[in-house]
């Protein structure tokens, strides 16, 4: 892994189609953008600010999120996430994240993704079938 630099940033944006609506997701009964996507968002905005780091099989894990979903949206508004890198502890990193419709923040947090290497990650997680 290339050193990390405090302050990088990344972004995801999405438009909110039915899919993601929370009905439709399971998270609740209403016809808004649902909190798991707003998250998800946020964790690839994550990734997205990582990207220019990583090597060769290097990849990130979530490991920890902590956000506040704030205001709703509705479908056909495009929503963006943003993080910052916040803190690097050997390979665990640290972000502030935020997300925002058109009309303004619509989620805050926390987030901390870990460095694995891919096939190892998947080889350890795999063997928990053989148990």
């Amino acid at each position: 892994m290339k050193e990390i630099t405090i302050g990088t940033k990344g972004s995801a944006s999405l438009t909110v189609t039915a899919s993601e609506l929370a009905v439709n997701v399971g998270s609740g009964s209403l016809e808004v953008l649902a909190t798991p996507v707003m998250i998800m968002l946020m964790e690839k905005a994550a990734c997205s600010a990582l990207e220019p780091f990583l090597e060769g099989d290097e990849t990130t894990v979530g490991t920890q999120m902590n956000a506040d979903h704030v205001a709703a949206t509705p479908q056909g508004m495009k929503v963006t996430a943003q993080a910052e890198v916040t803190a690097v502890n050997g390979r665990e990193i640290s972000f502030c994240v935020t997300a925002s419709d058109e009309c303004g923040e619509i989620g805050r947090g926390t987030h901390k993704r870990f460095l694995v290497f891919g096939e190892r990650f998947t080889q350890k997680a795999k063997a928990k079938l053989t148990r």
